[in-house]
């Protein structure tokens, strides 16, 4: 069963929205005989994109699986999606896979997107290559796109094959490995012939290139490249597997997922990955913990079992069906297992391998399978499954935050609590979505990583579950605070038949430093309040502080220190003293110049160079400080403050300016004044909400 494992790849497709992946995974399924068609993006009927929402969109939002044969291999394929705003998703599918496929549109060349997939890959220390596809497209460059790649990447670049042709004349491949042409004719048959002479000079000079890149993996092989000794074909494939597996370089590949040929380079890519690409005996297994000790387990069928959960997919009919990738261990076709993470046993059913849309029922699952189990009670992404006798826990992969948020309400009254239950199962298939309340706006709020992936959530929601929700921009959650410092009086007395009500004190009050909070202080000397009612001075500033008298947000950073006051032996309580407490507040946020505070939040913004200028004015315009700027590779990345009440729809501002090239991060930094200009009209807002 061991051979197995070896002939098993768990293959990622990444690279940004629009670059091929899917079209190539396509041709792939075609090629390997598995579908009798070539599905196309534009007429809707790929294997791999198949939920209305992508049709819809002509692109992938989920990742997709599909399980495979190739000359006695089993490729399991993960075709992950290109798009910032289903970017959780690729990271955290990306963690099944033992190896990935870098696609790169031989026009664009490298992107923002492309650059944080290879990110994740290197996260997990997953090996690359890369595919250049759409060669034989107008305005497609090979040699310029190697240098894009060069620039972008910090890994040894190796290149291993070169474009036979050009644009619409691209019609093959010369392989460096074996040294062989492979051309292509118009029924996209492949036909293997010598280099042409077109070419010839081209493929010597890269072949002696290549050789060095690949020699420098393997000390002996080195050696005999500087004594200028000849190298055998298996040791340069030797050396070439040696080299991709330990992750020393990334070799390149090309062709063209679509035209007129239909799948120029697929073939020699699918050679590649069975060749040359790990399998999980290569990967070595995963360190998790037991009792609180690291422990890395192996690929071992005889091992006890054990599995992380790395997706979710939620059908209002069918249940929820749950994706893992197998550790350790077999799994048979049905029984059960327990989830240390939940620490619950589970059942199931059938074991089943995921093909496209589909679910086929398997036997088994050995080390480094990727298959899936429906209708766990417990059981959610990031969740370890195990054998109860031998218990770990695998650290996996966190979403990407949020970068986006809009307050979510149901369409139709009545349906509150339907419309929550619904989202609670699409976050469960997609938890780069949130769900959570503002305590202080009282707004549900729904955040994901861009204004398209809450859009996709709520057709999700609409489709699925047949119910509807309204979004609508957050409110900001304003707060007030003071600048000067006072002195103030609060007395409550009220006289009516019998007992009286009778509570006076002197408070100071003084701002403390932004992010500090509340501090009470009680220095009454002498008894001129009573111990028993110091508490409810106390109480009483807090409560009055949670509505400020600006324009009614709460008040935070300020000190109140309770230095005198009088009190009726009668009348006096400890509510009196409550509201005298707040009487003193109120007085004193009139004197002590009330400020309105703002959120602030750190932006961080990736861009191509070319487009810096229009987002420096941007963020200017909306009251943005930049802290500083940095160059990564032909990217340029800002860091700047920014309010967020200017901020909340910056994710299609940024997709407007830059094309959809650039990408961003938020997290909350620190609440700061409000302009006195932007103050008043926050106040006017609030007073016309109150009309």
């Amino acid at each position: 069963m061991s051979e197995h494992i070896a002939k098993l790849r768990n293959i990622a497709l990444i690279g940004h929205g629009g670059s091929g992946k899917t079209s190539a995974a396509e041709v792939m399924l075609f090629k390997a005989g598995v579908t009798n068609r070539i599905g196309r993006i534009e007429s809707g009927n790929t294997v791999m994109d198949f939920e209305p929402e992508e049709l819809k969109r002509g692109g992938s939002i989920n990742s997709s699986f599909y399980q495979f044969e190739w000359k006695k291999h089993i490729i399991n394929l993960i075709d992950t999606p290109g798009d910032q705003n289903f970017f959780s998703d690729t990271k955290l599918c990306l963690e099944a896979a033992d190896a990935a496929v870098t696609v790169i549109d031989g026009i664009d060349g490298v992107k923002v997107q492309t650059e944080q997939a290879w990110k994740f890959a290197d996260e997990y220390q997953i090996p690359k290559i890369i595919f250049i596809n759409k060669l034989d497209k107008e305005h497609s460059d090979f040699e310029k796109t190697i240098e894009d790649i060069k620039k972008s990447f910090p890994q040894k670049i190796v290149i291993t094959q070169i474009p036979i042709g050009k644009e619409a004349e691209f019609n093959g491949i010369a392989d460096l490995i074996t040294n062989k042409a492979y051309i292509y004719d118009d029924a996209g048959e492949l036909t293997e012939t010598e280099i042409p002479d077109s070419v010839k000079d081209a493929v010597t000079a890269a072949r002696e290139t290549f050789i060095e890149d690949i020699a420098e993996a393997d000390d002996t092989l080195i050696e005999k490249y500087l004594e200028g000794k000849s190298i055998t074909d298996e040791k340069i494939k030797t050396a070439l597997k040696q080299g991709t597996v330990n992750n020393l370089f990334v070799p390149v590949l090309c062709g063209s997922a679509t035209g007129k040929t239909s799948g120029v380079g697929i073939e020699l890519l699918l050679n590649f990955i069975s060749s040359n690409m790990p399998s999980p005996i290569d990967r070595c297994g995963k360190t998790g913990t037991s009792d609180e000790q690291e422990i890395k387990k192996k690929p071992d069928q005889n091992a006890p079992f054990s599995a992380f959960v790395f997706k979710t997919i939620a059908d209002p009919y069918a249940g929820r069906l749950t994706l893992f990738k197998v550790i350790s261990g077999k799994l048979g076709k049905d029984g059960g297992f327990f989830n240390a993470t939940k620490d619950t046993k589970e059942k199931f059913s059938q074991l089943l391998t995921i093909t496209g849309k589909e679910q086929k029922p398997v036997e088994s699952a050995e080390p480094g399978s990727i298959a899936a189990v429906a209708k766990l009670k417990e059981t959610t992404t990031g969740d370890t499954l195990c054998d109860e006798n031998e218990k770990i826990i695998y650290q996996t992969a966190k979403p990407i935050p949020p970068i986006i948020s809009y307050a979510i309400t149901s369409k139709v009254q009545g349906e509150e609590d339907k419309i929550f239950s619904s989202l609670a199962k699409i976050i469960e298939e997609d938890s780069g979505l949130t769900l959570g309340r503002n305590s202080e706006t009282k707004e549900i709020l729904l955040s994901g990583c861009g204004q398209v992936h809450i859009e996709v959530a709520l057709e999700k929601l609409k489709r699925k579950f047949k119910v509807e929700a309204v979004l609508n921009i957050p409110k900001i959650p304003y707060k007030e605070t003071i600048k000067k410092k006072v002195r103030v009086q609060g007395k409550h007395k009220k006289q009516s038949g019998g007992h009286g009500q009778y509570g006076d004190c002197w408070i100071k009050f003084e701002p403390k430093p932004r992010g500090e909070g509340f501090e009470f202080t009680d220095k009454i000397v002498g008894g001129a309040i009573p111990k028993t009612y110091i508490p409810a001075v106390e109480k009483g500033i807090i409560e009055a502080s949670q509505k400020g008298t600006l324009a009614g947000f709460p008040c935070v950073d300020f000190k109140a220190i309770l230095d005198d006051g009088t009190y009726h032996n009668v009348d006096s309580s400890e509510m009196a003293f409550k509201i005298a407490a707040s009487l003193a507040f109120k007085k004193a946020m009139e004197e002590a110049m009330p400020i309105l505070l703002e959120p602030i939040m750190k932006i961080t913004i990736t861009t191509p160079d070319e487009y810096m200028g229009d987002i420096m004015g941007d963020l200017n315009s909306k009251r943005g400080k930049v802290l500083g700027m940095d160059s990564k590779g032909k990217n340029q990345v800002i860091i700047a403050n920014v309010p967020i009440a200017e901020f909340q729809t910056y994710a299609p501002t940024l997709r407007s300016i830059t094309g959809g090239r650039g990408v961003f991060t938020l997290e909350f930094s620190h609440y700061d004044e409000v302009p006195a200009q932007e103050t008043q009209k926050v106040i006017e807002a609030v007073t016309k909400e109150e009309e």
